[in-house]
């Protein structure tokens, strides 16, 4: 009886203590996802196979990648935490089919993390300060996703899914570019340590190239946060305010897309925000730009009127 005893003891002190698991870094917004029926509903809206290359932005802890190293070809994940990227290389070290990525996916190429001419799918939990401009980033991008599932705060997903009389810039910048959804909305008990907001799962089935026929995506954008420049007001003054033109031109302008200049910006459809941009390069041309104030006061390129 002893003997057995000592064996066991022996055993036990040759098995090496786990490491601690990394700590969430609130200067970087850092709530990792750790309910695992979460995980699946993720894995089943992007629709995971064999066949998939998944680019994952902010793997966090790996409990995502994991399941997604399970089911996809492969997994690139980009990690911008130094401490967490170290922890995910350890453990997926002797996984062929996945490559732990330390970059800022905000300012990594994208060609270098996916090869030009391959098809891929972005899934990510994402930290919510960074959330929009990453969406943003990858749908404006030439080498796009076929499939987006992202996690963010919920009302941001309301905002990406809106119907006209709710829209803002990111609606129009999220369904120029594919036709978002809400898959679920996710407790702030599903995260560790729980977020104050309650999140949301969206999936984006993104467009082989934008819904609208543009000349130039960036002049629409311009366009579109003059007229987003005070949300609260009529789009005509919106309009005078974000591109410095008088009331008489911009209810022409209004006119000749047949949108009621009394209308808010928020009310306006896709399809007129289309028209709108046509009936503004018809009549300012296509060339010149100068400078916007949008309504949280930063300074953005707009065409010179």
């Amino acid at each position: 009886m002893r003997l057995k005893e000592q064996a066991i003891t022996s055993t036990e002190k040759q098995t090496p203590p786990k490491k601690p698991r990394p700590k969430a870094k609130k200067s970087l917004g850092q709530n990792f996802l750790a309910d695992g029926r979460v995980v699946e509903r993720i894995i089943r809206a992007a629709e995971i196979t064999a066949d998939d290359l998944v680019l994952e932005i902010g793997p966090g802890r790996g409990v995502l990648t994991r399941r997604l190293a399970e089911r996809a070809g492969r997994v690139v994940a980009v990690e911008l935490d130094d401490t967490l990227a170290d922890s995910l290389m350890s453990e997926f070290e002797g996984s062929p089919n996945v490559s732990i990525v330390h970059a800022d996916a905000r300012e990594a190429a994208i060609d270098e993390l996916v090869p030009a001419d391959v098809p891929y799918k972005l899934v990510a939990n994402l930290p919510y300060y960074a959330a929009s401009p990453i969406i943003r980033r990858f749908l404006e991008a030439d080498h796009k996703p076929k499939l987006m599932v992202v996690m963010v705060q919920r009302e941001v997903a309301k905002s990406m899914c809106a119907e006209p009389g709710k829209m803002s810039i990111l609606s129009v910048a999220t369904q120029l570019y594919g036709s978002p959804r809400v898959v679920m909305s996710v407790p702030p008990r599903a995260f560790r340590p729980s977020p104050k907001v309650t999140s949301a799962v969206v999936r984006i089935d993104v467009y082989d190239s934008p819904c609208l026929d543009l000349d130039s995506e960036e002049r629409f954008f311009d366009l579109v946060r003059a007229g987003f420049s005070a949300p609260r007001k009529q789009v005509h003054n919106c309009l005078q305010q974000g591109l410095d033109i008088s009331r008489e031109q911009a209810e022409a302008l209004l006119e000749a897309a047949r949108v009621d200049p009394r209308r808010r910006p928020q009310t306006l459809s896709l399809d007129e925000w289309g028209g709108l941009y046509g009936a503004y390069c018809l009549k300012y041309g296509h060339n010149e730009r100068t400078e916007i104030t949008d309504s949280e006061g930063i300074r953005q390129d707009k065409p010179h009127a």
